[in-house]
């Protein structure tokens, strides 16, 4: 879907950032509605046309994942995107079992959360594919090794390597290789691509 053919929608509570994200976009081409709280987004949300949600993870009335999981229980989910601080990662996971396709950590690149949104707007026409993309995340995790599993599972966790390294009684520098060569067998770019992929296999699994 082309840039201008739908809406992006962004929720956070802090003035600011609405009005830095909003300029941005625009200045890009997006069609950008602010919304300066979750409760408020969500009020209107059944009622808005073909669009995707930028929100942030931590606000006042109502967190990221409350939000999305609300949105979704009342059939008005679209493609979302949450923004978090550093740290948040467990909590951007539990924001990616509720609905969101991806995360962005502050202070986050323009080109990055543009790729983002380009990725999310993907999503608004299609029915989806998203049993044959868990069919093949499936055999790519089937060709990791043990030990790459379960720093997998660590990485997505949220556990620094550090941690990582402790649990699993290896070096902080043997964790590396393995997330290295993790990244590489799943073929993901990035973090919450990984996750994307984690999320998608469990659900095939159920």
């Amino acid at each position: 879907m082309q840039i201008g053919e739908y809406v992006v929608h962004i929720v956070d509570d802090e003035e600011p950032v609405r009005k830095s994200l909003a300029f941005l976009l625009t200045m890009a081409g997006f069609t950008v509605r602010v919304h300066e709280s979750a409760s408020a987004f969500l009020d209107i949300a059944g009622t808005l046309p073909k669009g995707c949600l930028i929100t942030d993870l931590r606000m006042p009335d109502m967190s990221g994942v409350d939000l999305l999981s609300k949105l979704a229980a009342a059939d008005a989910l679209m493609p979302a995107i949450v923004i978090t601080g550093h740290g948040d990662v467990p909590m951007a996971v539990a924001a990616m079992k509720a609905g969101a396709l991806d995360f962005i950590e502050k202070p986050f690149d323009d080109e990055r959360l543009i790729e983002s949104i380009q990725r999310a707007a993907e999503r608004i026409p299609e029915a989806s594919s998203a049993v044959d993309d868990a069919v093949a995340i499936r055999c790519r995790i089937d060709q990791l090794s043990e030990r790459e599993r379960q720093v997998m599972t660590a990485v997505v966790a949220g556990l620094p390597n550090k941690t990582i390294a402790f649990n699993l009684n290896i070096s902080p520098r043997t964790v590396e290789v393995h997330r290295a060569s993790v990244m590489s067998k799943m073929q993901a770019r990035s973090l919450p691509e990984l996750v994307r992929m984690t999320l998608a296999s469990d659900s095939e699994k159920a």
